[in-house]
């Protein structure tokens, strides 16, 4: 019983616990668990006896990595059902009837005629033609009464990524490679953060965060990891920005909190969330002003000031609304709110991969859905640090 996954694995290695995902998207840094948690998902389903797809980057990669590796199909197996693989027909078979087809990334016409109850997908990022592969596998995966797929992958800054994480019915799980460090070498993981630690290397293949290289971006990896720390045991004033989504099922509502404690700045929490009602997210917003006890909201209404007012007020969202509207671009309204943090002003008070993912994508063109969660917290800190709130006024002896 010791020896099984269910014992063994991470909550983040397990499937989600909702019955509505058809995508599962494990995100992870190098050595992070995510291949272990594909094979030993891949494997369950072999073990009904199910038709199944292996795609990696290569077919080397699929017998090397997702079959023949440590944390591969044949290791994770049980002792009593372990798979062979037949390499004239590239598939691998199980003692009871589950079997499994490998496929390239290389070669997506190969993946038109079978048809599939479920497939692995490793590496995504590193496939060729990543988003036309994947659109050719869903079209597969058609077999069974809950066909489904498992993408797991080292995160790098590539539009068939970002399209990915925006879809409906994704669900997303991130590991670092720090959570795994007791299954790692011991000094693996300290030797690469005395090398790499605060750069966008390390943010993106050891905490599996989705970097924008871009030159000229605005909020940098090494910027970000400077900037997180405690929480003050108290603040001066807490605001909850709110970014309305335009229609119920399409961008998220991004939702933040922050405060301020003299001239720096503390982000305090990400409450944003996909697939909101205007009740929902009015009530989420609600919450929130109760859970920071905040001092007022701030509400972008481009989409409808008089709507979003009357929205908040019906959720019983007792505290000022001040409303903002966005007559420039979003990276002009960030620049500002970037100089904070290059002047070392803003303070993250726990781990945010979203917000930090969608800041170092904000006025790019790689993000593959709006950033509300960044939007909200232009917001915030604006009417925090740069509005007539953040002049507080100094004494300072000559």
């Amino acid at each position: 019983m010791l020896d099984s996954w269910a014992i063994q694995s991470r909550p983040l290695q397990r499937p989600p616990t909702s019955d509505h995902w058809r995508t599962w998207l494990l995100l992870g840094g190098r050595g992070a668990g995510k291949t272990r948690a594909g094979a030993e998902w891949l494997a369950a389903g072999a073990e009904k006896g199910a038709r199944l797809a292996l795609v990696g980057p290569s077919l080397h990669d699929v017998r090397e990595v997702m079959i023949e590796g440590p944390s591969g199909l044949r290791a994770v197996s049980p002792t009593d059902n372990k798979p062979r693989y037949e390499v004239s027909r590239r598939r691998l078979i199980w003692p009871k009837g589950g079997v499994a087809y490998a496929h390239s990334a290389e070669d997506p016409d190969s993946l038109r005629g079978p048809e599939f109850d479920g497939a692995w997908c490793d590496e995504f990022c590193a496939w060729p033609k990543g988003g036309d592969t994947l659109a050719l596998l869903r079209m597969a995966v058609r077999r069974g009464e809950d066909p489904r797929l498992v993408v797991t992958t080292t995160p790098r800054p590539a539009p068939a990524l970002r399209t990915l994480m925006a879809e409906a019915g994704v669900v997303v799980h991130r590991m670092t490679t720090a959570q795994n460090a007791e299954n790692l070498a011991p000094t693996f993981l300290e030797h690469l953060l005395s090398v790499y630690g605060g750069t966008r290397l390390a943010a993106q293949e050891l905490e599996g965060l989705v970097v924008d290289d871009r030159e000229g971006a605005l909020w940098r990896a090494a910027d970000l990891a400077r900037c997180r720390g405690a929480r003050p045991p108290r603040l001066d004033r807490v605001v909850v920005a709110v970014d309305p989504p335009a229609t119920q099922g399409g961008d998220a509502c991004g939702v933040v909190v922050a405060g301020r404690l003299e001239r720096s700045a503390f982000v305090l929490a990400d409450w944003s969330q996909k697939g909101l009602s205007p009740d929902g997210w009015a009530r989420k917003v609600a919450a929130a002003v109760a859970a920071f006890d905040a001092a007022c909201v701030v509400a972008e209404v481009n989409q409808g000031g008089d709507m979003v007012r009357a929205t908040l007020a019906a959720a019983e969202c007792r505290v000022p609304i001040r409303m903002v509207r966005a007559r420039v671009g979003k990276r002009a309204r960030a620049e500002p709110v970037a100089a904070l943090y290059e002047q070392g002003r803003v303070v993250h008070c726990a781990a945010f991969p979203e917000l930090e993912e969608e800041l170092m994508g904000l006025g790019g063109d790689t993000l593959g859905h709006s950033p509300d969660r960044a939007d909200a917290l232009v917001w915030a800190l604006t009417e925090l640090m740069l509005g007539e709130e953040g002049r507080v006024p100094r004494v300072r002896g000559l």
